[in-house]
Parts: C-alpha cells; sequence; structure tokens
C-alpha cells in the first residue's frame, strides 16, 4: 500500500456513520417535527458516509496501485463531504437553540 490513507477514511466514517444513525434515532424517539431537515440531511449524511466506507474498503482490498488510488480518492470525496454535512447538522442544530 502506497498511502494509509484508507485505513483512516474506513475507521472515521464508520464512526461518524454510527454518530449520523444515533442522531436519525434520537430524532425519531423524540418525535420533533420542526427536526424533519435534519433528520432529512443526516440521512443524506449516512449515505455518503457509508459510500466512503466501501471505497476506503475497496481501495485497501485491491492488489493495483492505480485502483487503489482511484478508489482512495474517491473515499476522501466522500468523507469530506459528509464532514461538510455533519458541519451543516451542527450549524442548524446551533442555529435552533439559539432562537
Amino acid at each position: 500500500m502506497a498511502n494509509n490513507t484508507s485505513q483512516h477514511i474506513l475507521t472515521t466514517s464508520a464512526n461518524l456513520l454510527g454518530f449520523c444513525l444515533f442522531v436519525i434515532t434520537s430524532l425519531h424517539i423524540a418525535n420533533k417535527i420542526e427536526t424533519h431537515v435534519i433528520d432529512e440531511l443526516t440521512s443524506i449524511i449516512a449515505v455518503l458516509l457509508t459510500c466512503s466506507c466501501i471505497f476506503s474498503f475497496i481501495s485497501i482490498r485491491t492488489k493495483s496501485v492505480e485502483r487503489e488510488n482511484k478508489f482512495e480518492t474517491i473515499a476522501d470525496y466522500f468523507f469530506i463531504s459528509g464532514l461538510v454535512g455533519i458541519l451543516v447538522i451542527i450549524l442548524l442544530i446551533t442555529m435552533n437553540y439559539i432562537k
């Protein structure tokens, strides 16, 4: 393996995916109508982080260096998209509490 980034992406994405699923479950238990937008965004972020996990896993398992780099780059893009989405959710929750 030329780069060990995929291993870090896999573990971090899996942890953040668990966090997203916790948030979705908490919102459903609380049965809050105003959190519908946050619920939808969290679901989208969960899909992005799942894709990041899948591509980083494929990157680790592949034998070709070219494919490894390609899948790792794809995993990076999904991961950063998920992080930006989590930032948006945090800002939405914060703004809701400020009001």
